[in-house]
């Protein structure tokens, strides 16, 4: 994607622009692999799988990061940080690879620019979901379908009006048999305290269910839950046990569609094990839950 490429509707700073590049670079990696249907992986210290793609997608936006922005630093999922400076990108080059190896299209990649202590940037991309969504701060949050070109029509996005929790729908991940006790407590005082939870689990227990555990994004044309409060399909999601590159490129989708995003300590900065992205009169009244909870 050029610069010309890019929908005018709500402008294309340079470093947005860059961002598009570095997405359209990796939806073309991912899909290669994707559309193969036989890709390596191995797990993770903590189980979790990583994949071939994985490493190539990082290797590739890192390489074009460093050859267009040169002063800033960056940090993957994968290989971790490099370099120094106030400007940051952060990636996970997939996220959902479960989903990537299952064959399932609800996976993507995430990107982020942090400067200095708040993330002014953020693009996900979904390859096979074939949508990008973005924001940069003070330019509202959109989403286009893919490929996005001179004619694309972005559309903005804006978060519920909930304010009841006892009204609410909301997300949590990861289901209970992967939460340690205190976070499954947690999840299980606010599944109470709401009218839906996805996915929909007795959140006390500690067995896997039988059945595959599917993400709030499974099914629903997005890649990750924090996209549905964005587009106004969840009122609120509380993801757990999570790193920087889980959550970074969503921050301002979210909070540019009019949501907000903290820990469960009512911190917006840092690096932080806990993501609540929720429409603004929930949010409060989710962390006093969560908080309450011992």
């Amino acid at each position: 994607m050029t610069s010309d490429d890019v929908p005018q509707v709500h402008g294309a700073p340079a470093d947005l622009e860059l961002a598009h590049r570095l997405a359209d670079h990796a939806d073309a990696i991912a899909a290669r692999y994707f559309a193969s249907g036989d890709i390596v992986w191995q797990a993770k210290s903590d189980d979790s799988p990583v994949t071939v793609a994985d490493r190539e997608i990082e290797r590739a936006v890192r390489t074009l990061i460093n050859q267009e922005r040169v002063d800033d630093a960056f940090l993957g999922e994968e290989f971790g940080a490099h370099g120094h400076g106030r400007r940051r990108w952060i990636v996970d080059a997939i996220d959902g690879t479960a989903s990537f190896l299952a064959g399932e299209p609800e996976w993507g990649t995430l990107i982020a620019l942090a400067e200095g202590d708040a993330v002014s940037l953020g693009v996900v991309t979904a390859a096979a979901c074939r949508t990008r969504w973005w924001a940069v701060r003070g330019s509202g949050a959109w989403c286009a379908s893919l490929p996005m070109g001179p004619a694309a029509t972005p559309t903005r996005l804006a978060v519920t009006a909930a304010a009841d929790l006892r009204d609410a729908a909301i997300g949590i991940w990861p289901p209970p048999a992967r939460l340690d006790a205190r976070d499954r407590r947690r999840a299980a005082n606010l599944a109470m305290h709401v009218r839906t939870t996805l996915p929909a689990l007795d959140w006390h227990s500690t067995h896997t269910p039988t059945a595959t555990v599917r993400k709030p994004s499974t099914g629903s044309g997005t890649c990750h839950g924090a996209l549905l409060v964005a587009t106004g399909k969840l009122d609120a999601f509380l993801l757990q046990g999570v790193g920087p590159w889980d959550i970074a490129a969503l921050v301002p989708i979210v909070e540019e569609a009019g949501g907000v995003y903290s820990d469960l300590s009512d911190d917006r900065h840092g690096d932080t094990r806990s993501a609540l992205f929720s429409a603004p009169a929930l949010h409060h009244q989710i962390l006093d839950i969560a908080v309450g909870t011992t």
